[in-house]
């Protein structure tokens, strides 16, 4: 058993009964005396004490400030407030502040109707509180257990202060109730703390608590916020089936061996602010129905994090991971702005929006949407990471700005990643309608198309881009960046073998090319891209292609029919002297050239279109049909040779690129 400590030679705030005192100790004995008397209880006479503890009767008022407990001593007072009917203790306002209890303390099933002050005091053996109730404040501020303190099962009604209190054995807290705030800021437990099924009806206050071994708080209740700011937690953490019913701060809390937050359900806000877990940190079943903040936390070595469901914003902005971890979330939003990743990770999450601007990949990171066919996850920008280290899978990109990526070329994109698609319909151009096929496009080409400044003209249904930050303005990028990043998602798109999305980022590139007006643009490319656009929109629309060989060719064989073919074909004439008898008959044959005569409406008969059509065809081969034609008809197929084939070939060109994989 440990002896009781040194009195102090501290003058006390209380007559006290300075027996023993002597020069070494000029205090003496620190208890209170007793009233009408000018000694403590312990150094009564007998029968003085006898007479005092006669007069107590249930619910009486006890003051023993400083008095030294043993066994016998405390088990006649207690027995002197017995009531009969609970044969427990029924004390009033009970003060035993800065008391040594120096055998265990077997308050058991006592009830205090008053306050009950044991601050300062100290239980040199165990102190058993279980079962007891406070119907009052109840304050064991600075108190000092060396052994187990047992409160299991207790009733604090009005509020609970163990602040700055030393646990050297187990606190079992156990089933404890605490209607009132309960505060235990910058206590101290050496030894395992049981919180498990514990309610907490108001404030329940951790400040700067330090547990050295295990911390558990299964199945507890916290009605009321939940303050553990600045809390170490040495060993393991365990909040298994705890309840949050509103805000859980654990900002900047130290956790150094496991958190284990399985089942764990919080109503309102959890705040995991500077938090950092050495060890493992288990939130698999977590449910946090506001928003759950982990922005500066560290974890040292999770393995998995989660699965967690979060009502409102998982915020990881800041978190450093130190290790390999598997984040399974299901979330509203969750931020993962300047999040550090400094090994291989996964973030497998079930639905929400993702913001991952500025986030640190120093190994490889996979985003994957495990609910891409009802709810893909929206991930909404990655300015600022280098995408080389990032693989989307099953990912909603059309809201998703990369401009501010490094490395967008080496970006992976697997599975079925969604873009945003330009609306299709018509714009007028200079008098003319246009039809606009849809095709793939990020959200910065959105932003760009509904501005107004720069073609007023342009076709409703592109999106605007959301309102700039507080102190983060995020200015629209134009054609000249839109083309630079058309080209490095298209590169995406190829390592991957998705010819037809690669495709469309192609036409984006070149659209951005086209549409870039700054003056140190070259006139004479941008008229080539138009014209590039307009045959076959560059090289990737079959239907336009076809179209323009289809027109050329209807335009060539109704050329062909006026003016190209003769009015019939002409025979072969042989010319020549008649040579004299007996000599050799030498003759000159000529092919006339070929004539077109006659009005024009003769001209446009059925057989005429036959042969236009096959001259035109052939021509459109690279081959001769060996019909005559006029001069005029001449030149009208040497066009024909020169231009359909090369709209054939873009044709042919695009329809290899949206069917090859």
């Amino acid at each position: 058993m440990t002896s009781p400590p040194a009195p102090s030679p501290t003058p006390l705030s209380w007559p006290h009964c300075a027996e023993g005192a002597t020069t070494n100790d000029p205090v003496g004995c620190r208890g209170v005396r007793v009233t009408g008397h000018a000694l403590c209880l312990v150094h009564l006479s007998p029968t003085d004490r006898t007479a005092y503890l006669a007069a107590l009767t249930p619910g009486s008022d006890v003051d023993h400030r400083g008095t030294t407990f043993d066994g016998p001593l405390l088990t006649e007072l207690l027995y002197a407030l017995r009531d009969p009917t609970a044969n427990h203790p029924r004390l009033g306002t009970a003060d035993f502040d800065g008391a040594t209890f120096t055998a265990q303390a077997r308050f058991y099933g006592a009830t205090f109707i008053g306050n009950a002050g044991f601050d300062g005091a100290t239980f040199i053996d165990s102190a058993l509180f279980g079962g007891a109730t406070f119907t009052a404040d109840a304050w064991f501020g600075n108190a000092t257990f060396t052994a187990d303190a047992w409160f299991g099962n207790a009733t604090f009604t009005a509020d609970a202060s163990f602040h700055d209190a030393t646990f050297t054995g187990t606190a079992m807290f156990r089933g404890a109730t605490f209607t009132g705030n309960a505060r235990f800021h910058r206590a101290t437990f050496t030894a395992n703390a049981g919180f498990d099924g514990a309610t907490f009806t108001a404030d329940a206050g951790f400040h700067s608590a330090t547990f050295t071994a295990d911390a558990q708080f299964g199945d507890t209740t916290f009605t009321d916020n939940a303050r553990f700011r600045n809390a170490t937690f040495a060993a393991n953490a365990e909040f298994v089936g705890a309840r949050f019913t509103a805000d859980a701060g654990f900002h900047d809390a130290t956790f150094t061996g496991n958190a284990l937050f399985g089942d764990t359900t919080f109503i309102a806000s959890a705040g995991f602010h500077g938090t950092t877990f050495t060890a493992n940190a288990h939130f698999d079943g977590v449910v946090i129905r506001r928003e759950a903040r982990f922005d500066g936390a560290r974890f040292e070595s999770a393995a998995v994090l989660g699965p967690l469901w979060c009502w409102g914003v998982l915020d990881l902005s800041g978190t450093v991971f130190g290790a390999p971890v598997v984040i399974e979330a299901a979330a509203a939003a969750m931020l993962c702005v300047r999040t550090r990743w400094e090994a291989t990770s996964t973030l497998r999450l079930w639905h929400g929006d993702l913001d991952m601007s500025g986030a640190v990949l120093n190994f490889p990171l996979a985003v994957v949407s495990a609910a891409a066919d009802t709810d893909p996850v929206r991930v909404l920008t990655v300015s600022g990471v280098d995408a080389a280290h990032l693989v989307l899978t099953n990912t909603d990109l059309a809201a998703c700005r990369f401009l501010g990526a490094f490395h967008l070329d080496q970006l992976r994109l697997e599975g079925d990643t969604r873009f945003a698609r330009t609306p299709p319909g018509t714009d007028p151009l200079r008098g003319m309608p246009l039809r606009w096929t849809d095709r793939l496009a990020p959200a910065e080409e959105h932003h760009w198309r509904a501005l107004t400044t720069h073609r007023p003209r342009l076709r409703a249904g592109w999106t605007a881009a959301p309102p700039p930050s507080p102190g983060s303005p995020s200015p629209v990028p134009g054609p000249a960046a839109l083309a630079a990043l058309y080209r490095q998602l298209r590169k995406a798109f190829e390592d991957g073998k998705d010819e037809p999305g690669a495709a469309d980022f192609y036409i984006g590139e070149m659209e951005m090319r086209r549409l870039d007006r700054r003056p140190s643009r070259n006139r004479a490319e941008r008229r080539l891209l138009t014209a590039y656009w307009a045959l076959s929109g560059y090289g990737l629309r079959a239907s336009r292609a076809l179209g323009w060989l289809g027109f050329a060719m209807t335009t060539t064989i109704l050329a062909m029919m006026l003016w190209g073919l003769p009015t019939s074909d002409p025979k072969p004439v042989t010319t020549g002297p008649l040579p004299a008898t007996g000599q050799t008959l030498r003759v000159v044959t000529d092919n006339p050239d070929p004539t077109l005569t006659g009005p024009l409406h003769d001209r446009l008969t059925a057989k005429r279109a036959e042969k236009a059509t096959r001259v035109v065809v052939n021509s459109v081969v690279f081959r001769s049909s060996g019909q005559n034609l006029t001069k005029r008809g001449t030149y009208i197929e040497m066009t024909s040779r020169f231009l359909e084939p090369g709209l054939l070939a873009l044709a042919l060109l695009a329809i290899r690129g949206r069917v090859k994989r």
